[in-house]
């Protein structure tokens, strides 16, 4: 699958969002070694401690498949932003920890701007599971 096919997946998952508070919806759509795609969207509750990003909505639901850490080819992240998107932090550290470093990231916008990336640059130094033996 293409860049652009990935960031039609995500832009669909974008189309999903449940965001009545911010009405900012943002999409994603995580690309696996084996060929599935898991689309993201973001999912937000009243009480805002409990809402869910599209990022990781994306990687829960491909473990949730059976995926595993590391089974992971490329993710797209997309919302109605000036400049590509920018993942918060702790879909950093969750996009970090399930894709690994290298894994390649697509940030674009409703623009189409796009920046590819790799979850290390977008998480320099990032703590995983090395950091805890559990390699």
């Amino acid at each position: 699958m293409n860049n652009q096919e990935l960031i039609a997946e995500a832009n669909a998952g974008r189309e999903l969002a449940y965001a009545p508070y911010s009405r900012f919806k943002v999409g994603a759509a995580l690309l696996c070694k084996d060929g599935r795609v898991f689309r993201g969207c973001n999912v937000e509750n009243a009480a805002y401690g409990l809402c869910n990003c599209a990022e990781r909505t994306a990687f829960f639901s491909a473990i949730a498949h059976g995926c595993k850490p590391g089974d992971f080819a490329k993710l797209a992240v997309t919302g109605d932003t000036a400049e590509p998107i920018s993942p918060c932090g702790a879909c950093r550290q969750v996009i970090f920890e399930m894709g690994g470093a290298d894994l390649p990231v697509i940030l674009t916008n409703l623009k189409n701007d796009v920046m590819e990336v790799t979850a290390g640059w977008l998480l320099p130094h990032g703590f995983g599971n090395s950091d805890l033996d559990m390699q």
